[in-house]
């Protein structure tokens, strides 16, 4: 594999920069897998010593010409090394820029610059050392888009080496503000606060100096200054700032409304005193500074943010996500928080606004990016293998009540309010049963009989479903609605728990079979094609677990069905059931095979196939996923002009079911190919190269316009993508054990053959 030297400084050394080189090569390892390997250049003095355990391979001295050198010939003669990625800041280079470009001339591999700080009035001499790094390096990223306008109109460089990664971000829970303000000994208290390493630059008086008439006003005001002073500040004056802040708290009789926290607090704790601030402060008074990491933390956390206008602020709290206030300005400043602190409803929509607005800059999405310039970059083809992340319940579970699966969720916060559908406790049935099947965990028992009991809540003396109730477990006026699909669905569900009866506790399907058995009275009145499809999948599995000829009468009515409108609509370049294609497609030729599967007929599977492969052939291009948009249908005669956007979860992990289900019958490599590749969508590999799940809550967004992420979580698409993942999971676990066994079989001839 490619190795990519990061040329950074990096912890044990406190600052800024370190934690993100660390950050973004976690973000990196825990993306990717088997596609490149890391390495780390730490940049110190001649004085420094830090220890750095095994993540740091050289040592960059960056006073000393001869370490530059030194360097260079390692870079030049490894082999394993087809990149450098240099972090570059004018701090961590001072006084040593030549011997960088001299570095940068002598290096014969690609190389990468991320400039921290682009100055917009820079001397002549930093104006010549960027452009001069310019003719040696293969690009530049920065932060801001402001910075990357900087860069091509101040000092020239030409647009297309330019690109810009955001800061990244750390995916938050986004906990209850007032038990963390308990946990923290804070409950009661109005918390506003600021952090990151402490010096003269974060003008931390000019809130000092408001807190008087803020608190006259709202006395249970605590202004937390969260951080240690920066390393280099202690060594160059001591703790003279942070003794100056202290008197001023003396003087302003602050004492009981001010708390240093003179630590380098741990991320989580870090990201906890975020979530339980009611307002975040960001006072630089340096105009030139590009991007604040503390700042972008600060968003994605949730709080309301008041800030000095900084390029990186300038550019992000637009469109109600924040407020802007001039350097130094006191009075300003007292009043944008006394106006935020009495408008509970504004801080809200500024911490909504704002979540939204920073979640591209998330840290698995800043390797995304990251990683694409890196397979850019490098002459030689570098193969992106998404690595899949662990099975996490805790958002499906969060989303669970003691009655049934909520409907809904606001960011990763379950709306209670939206009530209960049958369609997705149906969907929640099939996901956890999958679980079971794998895991056997005894705790999954109990949500399948809660879910179970709620689809038997839903049926009716009709042997009929209804599919909306509310949070008072009543059936609401939405159920006058056609509900033939949700009927098909939870036949689908009944059935798939029933083929598991054998590794169930003795007789805990007994009833569903009963209910099963009363939900089919009326499916022969069934038109609806998805809905068709899912019954034929439940009784398919029905008659897994007992085979009858009930079962077999039933499925080919519905197959038959099927295949007269297939008929009907086939042509020569339209191989699908319907003049159009819409949403859960794959539903549809998966039923077939289904149907092939149970009765044996030929037809069934021949037209499942063609059928598949034609919907395979519009939805899989440049080794993605593109499902049809529920923005606009596709239609037989192609009147419809392809949009992008709408992209649904539901759809992706419909698709790597049906996947894997032909992968069963066909045995065709290319089926696996692409459920791995239907995946990768989830996880970053869609037209927005974001991430679709979030690993942080284990909730998967609600969907994928043509330029954001909807990121509520709802049940739908926190579902969909459990079904996707579990299906990955058993298909990873027979390709490792037939890895295994073929690896048994070589070993074996190879031992014979020493013998002969």
């Amino acid at each position: 594999m490619p190795e990519i030297l990061f040329i950074t400084s990096f912890p044990a050394r406190e600052c800024g920069i370190a934690t993100y080189s660390e950050d973004l090569i976690a973000a990196l390892n825990n993306k990717f897998e088997s596609s490149f390997n890391i390495k780390v250049a730490a940049l110190e003095s001649i004085n420094d010593s830090y220890s750095y355990g095994d993540a740091v391979d050289q040592i960059l001295k960056t006073d000393s010409a001869d370490s530059y050198q030194k360097l260079s010939e390692y870079c030049n003669s490894d082999e394993g090394t087809k990149l450098l990625l240099i972090q570059h800041e004018f701090g961590l280079f001072k006084n040593n820029e030549t011997d960088l470009i001299k570095f940068l001339s002598a290096s014969i591999k690609p190389v990468l610059i991320v400039l921290h700080t682009v100055l917009p009035l820079p001397n002549q001499e930093m104006k010549r050392n960027i452009i001069e790094m310019d003719t040696f390096i293969d690009g530049f990223i920065v932060m801001t888009q402001r910075s990357a306008a900087l860069l091509q109109n101040v000092y020239g460089i030409d647009r297309e080496k330019i690109s810009v990664i955001a800061h990244g971000t750390h995916l938050v829970k986004h906990g209850d503000k007032e038990i963390l303000k308990e946990k923290y000994g804070l409950a009661g208290k109005k918390v506003i606060s600021t952090f990151g390493l402490l010096s003269s630059g974060k003008s931390i008086e000019t809130t000092l100096d408001a807190l008087p008439v803020i608190t006259s006003q709202n006395p249970s005001i605590l202004f937390l200054i969260i951080g240690k002073t920066h390393p280099s500040v202690v060594k160059e004056e001591g703790e003279k700032y942070r003794d100056f802040l202290k008197k001023r708290v003396e003087i302003l009789g602050l004492q009981e409304n001010v708390k240093f926290i003179n630590v380098y607090l741990p991320l989580e704790e870090l990201l906890e005193y975020l979530q339980l601030t009611d307002i975040y402060l960001f006072t630089s008074n340096d105009p030139h500074q590009a991007v604040s990491g503390t700042f972008s933390y600060a968003i994605s956390c949730g709080c309301p943010i008041i800030s000095t206008p900084i390029p990186h602020a300038l550019e992000v709290l637009q469109d109600g996500t924040g407020v802007i206030i001039e350097f130094g300005d006191t009075i300003q400043l007292a009043e944008e928080v006394l106006r935020l602190l009495k408008n509970l409803q504004f801080r809200k929509a500024i911490s909504a606004n704002g979540i939204h607005k920073m979640a591209p800059t998330a840290w698995e999405n800043s390797a995304i990016a990251h990683a694409g310039l890196f397979k850019k970059i490098i002459a030689e083809k570098i193969d992106l293998h998404y690595k899949i992340p662990e099975i996490n319940l805790s958002h499906f579970k969060n989303l669970t009540t003691s009655f049934a699966m909520i409907q809904f969720s606001v960011i990763n916060h379950p709306d209670i309010s939206t009530g209960y559908t049958l369609d997705d406790n149906a969907r929640a049935l099939v996901a956890i049963c999958q679980h079971y099947e794998l895991k056997r965990e005894p705790e999954d028992l109990e949500l399948i009989e809660k879910y179970y009991s709620f689809i038997k809540f839903c049926l009716q003396e009709n042997g009929s479903f209804l599919n909306y109730v509310n949070i008072d477990q009543e059936f609401t006026k939405q159920n006058s609605e056609n509900l033939e699909d949700s009927n098909g669905r939870a036949i689908w569900s009944l059935g798939f728990m029933l083929s598991l009866s054998s590794i169930f506790p003795v007789g805990f399907t007994a009833d569903a079979a009963k209910t099963m058995k009363r939900a089919l009275r009326k499916v022969h009145t069934i038109y609806s094609t998805r809905a068709m499809a899912f019954v034929i999948k439940g009784v398919y599995y029905r008659n897994k677990n007992a085979v009858d000829f009930e079962n077999i009468a039933l499925i080919k009515l519905l197959s038959n069905r099927l295949v007269k409108m297939y008929r009907h609509e086939c042509k020569s370049n339209w191989k699908w059931f319907e003049s159009y294609l819409t949403y859960g497609n794959s539903i549809l030729p998966e039923a077939l095979l289904c149907a092939y599967l149970a009765t044996g007929e030929y037809q069934y599977k021949e037209i499942a196939k063609e059928s598949f492969d034609f919907l395979l052939s519009h939805i899989f291009t440049d080794n993605k996923i593109k499902v049809i948009s529920n923005k606009g249908w596709l239609d037989s005669n192609r009147h419809k002009k392809e949009t992008v956007g709408g992209e649904q979860p539901i759809d992706v992990a419909y698709t790597i079911l049906a996947l894997e289900r032909f992968n069963g019958v066909f045995k065709n490599s290319s089926y696996l190919e692409k459920m791995e590749t239907a995946f990768s969508w989830f996880l970053g590999n869609n037209h927005l190269h974001k991430i679709i799940y979030n690993p942080c809550t284990g909730g998967c967004y609600d969907g994928m316009e043509e330029n954001y992420i909807n990121l509520n979580q709802g049940a739908e698409s926190t579902v969909s993508y459990l079904m996707a993942r579990l299906t990955m999971e058993k298909y990873t676990a027979k390709k490792e054990l037939l890895h295994k066994n073929t690896s048994k079989i070589k070993l074996s001839e190879n031992i014979t053959a020493l013998n002969i």
